[in-house]
């Protein structure tokens, strides 16, 4: 199968070379390109699906927007996913065969490989992709598609190239207040902030007339893995690689919710329901109900990603309420587990951008996600316009503080209005760590921004605890060696086989048994609880296990090559 996907592939990129020879269109509307003159910048549309949600897109009219239109001639006539969920429409574009010039399909992209409707970008970035190159630089080998099928047909753009995060923005959350009233207290495991919430909701029982709520998770669809299951996952010592946990020295993959360990998690959250300490609603409220709560100042805990949360929390900010913004600590069930969080992952080759057998002009589209690869497209995306969105001060690039005022209290409307944040997934780029030629990080969350951008509750909270930065709670990436399979939950997964069938079952019954756990009385939890493990054996998880096992070695064999 995969021979003659490969040369199908092949097949495929000849033709699209020959289109260009014979024809010089360009995908869209407007303009004309040719393979005899890459450098062509003439206006011409680019049309793209994005897999994730985008909800402050504003179709490149945005500053940064208009300055990648003025570099490139390229104009993105793009769509994205409601919700962050394009599974439908990616069914849907491979049944009818028709593709836009561009696509972000996440974890659909062993679909579109499987249906021949994404070009192999190899030949293409090694000709009109210098900047593509570089960034990737050691890893390059990490973007092929599979030890059996080493064609690239994405370009990972979701994370950054030696990424070393400065921060911690997850963990288990409490109130910046809350922590105040009570003396900052230690909080390191689930006991000692679940002794927190209790004690803090007994003092106060109302928030503005409202009932304090102790802790609320949100569960709403897939935001359920989020906040309700893969903190059962970090909380037991184990980093994040989706649905299934990976054994460090055997590399076996098995469904993490098997873990005993994790059972004792979920334990305990029964029991924070049955104290009346979790949120009664948990698992019937939508998103919006779960931000509003908090963006109400009502809610002490949370076991959260900030990014999913933060709209509530720039709400309460712009409310000039930091107090009820939130502290992260490195929470789990005992002292004897460690919190992998922060574990490294070296590059991983996740979710990115690939190019369809429908682009007319692939070679304008590489050379569009080249530029945006470049030194000066990543600081167009990440610093936004010189004079504009930062200045340059004795070789120092520098935020005014309107600017950051405005990102850090109406960042929707910043965004909108400014793109930067817009086009992060518009091309590889460089972590958090590291800096350009001129000094400069490359990104804005450098640790003299961090620390400046705090409020005076983190800081005093910080002070508190003794530390710069949440980061330095945590442990990190110091103390863990970096994986060697990266992120398994990005891998993309077989379309040929039951696997797909098994997992969609896992997920149906996970989905309605951890609830049903938590929500017992707790002398019926190990009921639930067995009966979930068994209707996942019955759905055939065991082979899924099998498969998945298999991934992660061929991951292993691809990135490494035979040990």
């Amino acid at each position: 199968m995969f021979k003659n996907r490969l040369v199908r592939q092949s097949s495929i990129l000849l033709l699209a070379v020959l289109l260009l020879v014979t024809t010089g269109c360009a995908s869209g509307t407007g303009g004309t390109a040719s393979k005899e003159d890459p450098d062509d910048t003439s206006p011409m549309t680019l049309t793209f699906f994005g897999g994730d949600s985008s909800s402050n897109w504003n179709n490149m009219k945005d500053a940064v927007g208009q300055e990648i239109i003025k570099k490139t001639g390229v104009t993105l006539n793009a769509e994205y996913a409601v919700n962050g969920r394009g599974e439908e429409k990616f069914a849907l574009m491979v049944a009818s065969g028709e593709y836009p010039d561009l696509v972000y399909p996440k974890g659909e992209v062993g679909k579109m490989v499987d249906a021949g409707a994404l070009i192999d970008l190899t030949d293409l970035i090694d000709k009109y992709g210098p900047n593509i190159k570089k960034v990737y630089g050691d890893y390059f080998n990490r973007i092929k598609y599979s030890s059996e099928d080493p064609a690239i047909y994405t370009i990972p753009t979701n994370l950054g190239v030696d990424h070393i995060a400065f921060d911690a923005q997850a963990g288990f959350e409490i109130q910046h207040q809350a922590l105040k009233k009570l003396g900052y207290p230690k909080i390191r495991t689930v006991q000692d902030f679940e002794k927190a919430l209790k004690d803090y909701v007994a003092k106060y029982p109302t928030t503005n007339g409202q009932p304090t709520i102790p802790l609320s998770l949100d569960a709403e669809d897939w935001k359920i893995q989020i906040t309700v299951t893969n903190p059962a996952v970090i909380a037991t010592g184990g980093p994040d690689d989706g649905e299934y946990y990976i054994d460090p020295k055997t590399h076996k993959a098995i469904l993490h919710y098997k873990r005993p360990e994790e059972r004792e998690y979920f334990r305990w959250l029964n029991h924070m329901y049955n104290e009346g300490l979790l949120d009664k609603d948990t698992f019937v409220q939508k998103s919006d109900q779960y931000k509003s709560k908090i963006a109400a100042g009502r809610v002490i805990g949370l076991i959260d990603q900030e990014w999913n949360y933060q709209d509530a929390e720039n709400a309460l900010k712009a409310a000039g309420k930091d107090e009820f913004t939130y502290a992260h600590f490195p929470v789990t069930l005992n002292e004897k587990y460690q919190d992998h969080s922060l574990q490294p992952v070296g590059f991983d080759a996740a979710y990115g951008i690939g190019i369809t057998t429908s682009c007319k002009n692939p070679v304008r589209a590489i050379k569009f996600l080249d530029f945006l690869a470049s030194d000066e497209g990543q600081i167009l995306r990440n610093w936004g316009i010189e004079g504009q969105h930062y200045n340059v001060e004795n070789g120092k690039r520098v935020i005014p503080a309107a600017v950051q005022q405005r990102k850090n209290t109406d960042n929707a409307s910043f965004t909108r209005e400014s793109g930067i944040g817009l086009y992060w997934i518009w091309g590889p780029h460089y972590g958090d760590s590291v800096k350009d030629p001129s000094g400069n990080y490359y990104t804005t969350n450098y640790p003299e921004m961090i620390t400046e951008n705090y409020s005076q509750a983190e800081k005093e909270s910080l002070q508190a605890y003794k530390a710069q930065t949440w980061k330095d709670l945590f442990p990190n990436e110091k103390d863990f060696p970096a994986k060697e399979w990266g992120a398994a939950y990005n891998m993309p997964v077989p379309t040929d086989t039951n696997y797909n069938v098994i997992y969609q079952k896992s997920q149906d019954i996970v989905r309605k048994r951890i609830p049903e756990a938590i929500l017992a009385k707790p002398d019926q939890f190990d009921t639930v609880y067995d009966r979930m493990l068994q209707e996942l054996d019955q759905a055939g998880v065991p082979k899924a296990e099998e498969v998945y096992t298999g991934l992660i070695q061929n991951r292993l064999k691809l990135w490494y090559g035979e040990k």
